[in-house]
């Protein structure tokens, strides 16, 4: 059995959906949830799951115990799920191509510092896109700039507020996070 400890700072949608389909899952399971954010939503959707939530502060981050307490609980994948915190170079280097995010838009477009969530949609719309999407990518030291794993599409109609992207995208992030992170997780 492989460990999976999701790292949150929101409402924790994407966790709760990975929580769910490793829940039966032989390969692996979703053995704790960090948080940079005490009034997370996350906070409550691991509770309701029984995963254990721990708080961690950008001084863990930085020192190296952070990464003590992950390799205690034998990490095999690190899995961002609306983390919004910069990941230490420390923290990269000690788990190479084991650390992926998903990004609600078509790296390399709309990425970067400050582009998250409603912002990306945002942008999107007010440019007239007329796809958007998900990125899977392997986390590096700059913001949304690792390998690409994998990218899915949707398209965008001219009327579509930024909240209707925003429902199309988290629908292919709800179906595809979690494939990914298994296809992933058989190579490790």
């Amino acid at each position: 059995m492989k460990n999976i400890v999701l790292l949150a700072s929101g409402s924790g949608t994407n966790a709760e959906n990975i929580i769910q389909y490793f829940a039966d899952n032989e390969l692996a399971r979703v053995t704790a949830i960090y948080t940079n954010n005490p009034k997370a939503g996350v906070i409550d959707r691991a509770r309701k799951h029984a995963i254990p939530c721990f708080q961690v502060t950008e001084a863990e981050m930085e020192d190296g115990s952070f990464i003590e307490k992950l390799q205690a609980k034998n990490t095999q994948l690190i899995v961002l799920a609306g983390f919004l915190k910069k990941i230490p170079l420390a923290l990269i280097e000690a788990y190479p191509d084991r650390i992926v995010n998903i990004h609600p838009a078509l790296l390399p477009d709309y990425g970067g510092k400050g582009m998250y969530g409603k912002h990306v949609h945002q942008a999107v719309v007010e440019n007239e896109e007329e796809v958007s999407g998900i990125t899977i990518h392997y986390v590096s030291e700059e913001y949304d700039e690792g390998e690409i794993i994998f990218q899915e599409e949707v398209e965008i109609d001219f009327e579509d507020t930024w909240q209707d992207v925003e429902y199309k995208v988290r629908q292919l992030e709800y179906k595809h996070y979690p494939e990914v992170i298994e296809y992933i997780l058989k190579d490790l």
